[in-house]
């Protein structure tokens, strides 16, 4: 870091000035200080990871603030190390989280029940009879079919809900006293109205009367947080919440925060693609692909999650869970065929000679078939899965069609639900941002993303800097915005107006050859049942 830049940086932290990013993902909490021009100049992370209480997965409300607090500290930690100077006041802070789950709180602010995390599977009555109820999908994960499982279960615990919320906005209002949450959380709880960028009131009514003969003292609006888009204030640090954060003492209260946030939405944010026609695919050992809407759809799918950008428009997500899991798998066989034959393999180069030789494959794999499903997937309808390569006898079988296989089927899921998209319901993309470790071999799934999408498809020279970095964006967009400035504008022309980004256009040959492998990976779907049928699981 040049002189100039770290006592610009070291200025900034202590005249107050720097903006606060806080994310609780499901494994890290991490934080990211930016500068005025949205540059990261200070992080701090703390690990963690849930656990399985009476068959529910949880974190523990200790977990929750222990993990926060370390996190800060370590933030602090390095803002000294760096900088060689203390943090007390930041221009505005804001939280983010893993969206969905279910918080359930009483007239004193007791927690009464264990947090129920989005991980939870538990809420399949309740996810089907209100997505028929509403005629809108809602996902077991989503706070409404928490609920409402509660009642059919008849826990005794819900007639004495007066509030609940997710992750992010429990954080928000401990730190705040504020009840609120972003838009694009609001919608992993209970479907958004796009007009509004309200929750919908039609479906609370209707909710209302599905429960009305429970006679609880409670109706749905009363016990759900009030909704803000980007950039709306959504309270100040209090007294008590500085002291939550950084026990020491040294925070002071006062400072703006933004509308918490889930993390597809920091996710949106920190790849730019939150305006409409754009999109983002994140690509690891899951695959997710988000599409932002100009109109809503036609009618719901299983296979589509509707949720809202921070700023309130429609998002179509697609979630997938399989990915990279048997990619890699294979890709360790390789390294121990090398290591039995005396060579000792450097994986960077060895996952990038495989990549680069799946480029000389037919278009179609020919005829090579591969599922990668590690666990089941939802979009296809399996609840298990068993990774399986299939061919026939006059399947052209190479190591290069191998690989290409193996790499179109980490992304064939998510192609069934972006066809719904753009088949059934006329949605077309100007671009996809692709991120994640799937992508760091350059041009290969990219290219493969470009051909199943049928959409150019750009990757950052530089690796995001995360949730994080997007939830400080959000807070950063809340004190520096201009008058009427929207978020994607801004995010274009403060954040990423001098980014480098690597496009590739779809190939028409490439686009036809994955159609093509996609008419034997629907076929084959039969293959995949079996095997789970009879392969059982010990």
């Amino acid at each position: 870091m040049g002189e100039s830049i770290m006592s610009n940086a070291k200025q900034l932290i202590e005249s107050g000035k720097a903006v606060l990013g806080i994310e609780f993902g499901s494994t890290r909490i991490k934080a990211v200080l930016v500068d005025e021009k949205n540059q990261p100049i200070a992080s701090g992370a703390h690990d963690w990871e849930n656990q399985l209480v009476d068959g529910i997965w949880t974190y523990s409300l200790e977990a929750i603030w222990a993990g926060v607090q370390n996190c800060y500290r370590s933030l602090v930690e390095d803002v000294k190390k760096q900088y060689d100077v203390a943090v007390n006041n930041f221009a505005a802070i804001g939280f983010s989280g893993m969206m969905h789950g279910y918080m359930a709180f009483d007239r004193d602010d007791n927690l009464l029940v264990p947090f129920r995390t989005w991980r939870n599977t538990i809420t399949g009555q309740a996810s089907e009879e209100l997505s028929e109820l509403f005629g809108f999908h809602i996902p077991q994960r989503w706070s409404i079919a928490h609920l409402y499982q509660a009642i059919l279960n008849g826990e005794e615990h819900v007639s004495r809900v007066t509030f609940f919320t997710t992750l992010a906005g429990y954080i928000h209002w401990k730190l705040t006293g504020k009840k609120v949450l972003g838009v694009g959380e609001a919608s992993g709880m209970f479907p958004i109205d796009i007009s509004t960028k309200q929750f919908n009131k039609n479906m609370i009514a209707q909710f209302d009367a599905l429960v009305e003969s429970k006679d609880f003292s409670w109706k749905l609006k009363e016990i759900l947080p009030e909704v803000l888009v980007a950039g709306e204030n959504a309270g100040t640090l209090t007294e008590e919440g500085a002291k939550l954060l950084d026990p020491t003492g040294a925070l002071q209260a006062g400072i703006p925060m933004c509308p918490p946030e889930g993390d597809a939405g920091t996710g949106m944010v920190a790849t730019n693609s939150v305006a409409r026609r754009t999109g983002n695919v994140s690509a690891g050992t899951s695959i997710f692909g988000m599409a932002v809407l100009e109109n809503d759809l036609s009618r719901p799918y299983e296979e589509i999650d509707i949720v809202t950008t921070p700023s309130g428009d429609a998002v179509a997500m697609v979630h997938c869970n399989n990915c990279t899991s048997d990619l890699n798998a294979w890709v360790g066989v390789f390294k121990e065929f090398l290591e039995s034959y005396g060579v000792e393999a450097d994986m960077n180069k060895l996952f990038s000679v495989l990549y680069n030789k799946s480029l000389e494959g037919d278009k179609d794999c020919g005829n090579v078939l591969a599922y990668n499903y590690f666990s089941g997937e939802h979009v296809t309808g399996f609840e298990e899965g068993r990774p399986l390569l299939v061919r026939k006898p006059d399947s052209r079988f190479n190591l290069a069609n191998f690989m290409r296989a193996n790499l179109y089927t980490t992304m064939a899921v998510l192609k069934t639900g972006f066809d719904i998209l753009a088949k059934k319901e006329g949605v077309t993309l100007d671009k996809l941002q692709g991120h994640g470790g799937l992508f760091k071999t350059k041009g290969v799934a990219q290219s493969y993303l470009a051909a199943a999408t049928n959409t150019p498809v750009s990757v950052m020279a530089t690796a995001g800097e995360g949730g994080a970095w997007g939830m400080a964006l959000l807070a950063a967009y809340m004190v520096r915005k201009e008058e009427d400035e929207d978020l994607g504008t801004y995010l274009e022309s403060k954040v990423f107006g001098e980014s480098e980004a690597y496009v590739m256009e779809p190939d028409p040959a490439d686009v036809e050859g994955f159609e093509k492998f996609m008419e034997l990976y629907s076929a084959g779907l039969a293959i995949e049942r079996t095997a789970v049928d009879h392969m059982k699981s010990v």
